[in-house]
């Protein structure tokens, strides 16, 4: 079964979306057996040095963070959420057609 993050990834293909996953410390050949493992298709973003970690102050995982088209940050939530139900699709509906800045 997808992952949540790949299901939004895949509702949303095609549309003004970006999707990234952000690695935790881990190595590069880790991380890359993990997504070929899972057939991910979601672009993953390697944080050795915990610099994206720190600036987005995750301390618990998963954490999303939602960045609108102005570059700040709309909203950040931690822990497991349904993102890819009738709530997180009307949530990025509203995003989608909000207007840039």
């Amino acid at each position: 079964m997808p992952s949540t993050i790949e299901k939004v990834t895949q509702q949303h293909r095609g549309q003004p979306l970006a999707v990234l996953a952000v690695n935790l410390q881990e190595s590069r050949e880790a991380v890359a057996a993990w997504v070929k493992s899972r057939g991910t298709t979601v672009r993953v973003l390697l944080d050795p040095d915990g610099e994206v970690t720190s600036a987005f102050r995750v301390r618990a995982t998963p954490t999303v963070v939602l960045i609108g088209r102005d570059g700040r940050m709309v909203a950040r939530a931690s822990g497991t959420r349904s993102w890819a139900d009738e709530t997180g699709r009307a949530l990025f509906r509203a995003l989608l057609a909000a207007p840039g800045r």
